[in-house]
């Protein structure tokens, strides 16, 4: 009897780690939006769209561009290319730098339910976009 309570044990552990293993997919070609409200005057929010390929979109308070995104288990590096930006007030432009510095220092991710979590001095949650 004790071997089929240890393989019981066993089978509901590997069940146990699959199904953790599968909640924390990277949540690919989905857009992602910070999970804050606007800025006062604005509807925008920052957003991160990722492709498989590690391409990805990054749009912040006003800038826009696109970057790349380095994952290897829960460990990740955010790299951001080039930005553009249309007319920015100071408040945007603040917040835009606070934002890029904190995706410069995210080391890792995790996944809260539908929630991604960028783990880094300054955690970010981002949720699917609902459009």
């Amino acid at each position: 009897m004790k071997l089929g309570l240890t393989f019981a044990a066993v089978v509901s552990a590997t069940f146990a780690l699959l199904a953790g293993a599968l909640a924390q997919e990277f949540p690919f070609e989905r857009e992602l939006l910070l999970d804050v409200a606007p800025l006062r005057g604005s509807k925008r929010v920052p957003g991160l769209e990722v492709s498989a390929n590690g391409q990805a979109t990054i749009d912040l308070w006003c800038k826009s561009g696109r970057g790349e995104v380095v994952l290897a288990a829960d460990t990740i590096t955010i790299v951001v290319g080039e930005l553009t930006a249309a007319r920015c007030s100071p408040e945007q432009s603040r917040a835009d730098e606070e934002m890029l510095a904190a995706l410069n220092e995210i080391t890792n991710w995790r996944r809260e339910g539908d929630i991604l979590v960028l783990v880094g001095p300054t955690p970010l949650r981002f949720r699917a976009g609902t459009n």
